[in-house]
Formats: structure tokens, C-alpha cells, sequence
């Protein structure tokens, strides 16, 4: 039978201990860049482009983790301060991401707001 002496029990005892720290440190180290990224990504969007970003990354998930990443890196950099909806939305396009979103037209008349296609049928009458 084999036995192993205490020594190496506890050298086998530390190791697998300093691998599981480096385990946990690793795993903190995502979630703070992740929130990291998001902070980021927050103060570098205005009006409406983390709805477009939310919308592409809900069609083209690994398309657009590979998008954030590159965003986060040019605004640490320093390259862009700011983008638009509509900026966004033209990048996602040209780098061949037909990203779509939902849209309506809301007509207000006669201290009513309806859609224009309810305005169209009404007026059809």
C-alpha cells in the first residue's frame, strides 16, 4: 500500500489552494471589467444608442461583444468622446450588421396621439 507523508500532503494541500485563489482573482478580474465596460460604454453613449447597441447585440451577439470591445478601447484611448444613435447605427451598417429596430409614427391631433396607421384608416372612412 502506498502512503503518502504528511509533507507531501500538505505540499499537494497548497498547491491546489494557490490554484484556486488564482481561480477566484481571475473571475473577479472579469466582473470588474465588465463593469468597467459598461461604465465606459454608458458615458460614451448619447440619445438613443444604447438602444441600437441593446438591439444589435440582441440579433448579432458575437458580432457585437467584438463592437463593445473595440468602442471601450478607443474611448480609454482617448479617439472618441462620443456617439450617437444614429453614429451607431451607421457603423453597425457599414460593418455589415443590418441591425433593426422597432419604430412607429405617433400622429397628435385634436389633444389625441394615435399611430398613423389608425390616423390613415380614419381618415379612409
Amino acid at each position: 500500500m502506498i502512503s503518502m507523508s504528511d509533507k507531501e500532503l500538505e505540499t499537494i494541500r497548497q498547491k491546489r489552494l494557490k490554484e484556486l485563489q488564482q481561480q477566484i482573482l481571475l473571475k473577479e478580474k472579469q466582473i470588474e471589467a465588465k463593469i468597467d465596460t459598461n461604465t465606459v460604454l454608458s458615458k460614451l453613449f448619447k440619445g438613443r444608442a444604447l438602444e441600437v447597441f441593446n438591439a444589435s447585440a440582441s440579433q448579432f451577439p458575437k458580432e457585437t461583444d467584438k463592437i463593445r470591445k473595440l468602442l471601450v478601447k478607443l474611448a480609454l484611448d482617448g479617439k472618441i468622446s462620443e456617439i450617437t444613435g444614429e453614429q451607431l447605427f451607421a457603423l453597425l451598417r457599414q460593418v455589415g450588421l443590418p441591425v433593426k429596430l422597432n419604430t412607429s409614427i405617433n400622429y397628435y391631433g385634436k389633444g389625441k396621439t394615435k399611430t398613423l396607421s389608425e390616423k390613415f384608416k380614419e381618415s379612409m372612412k
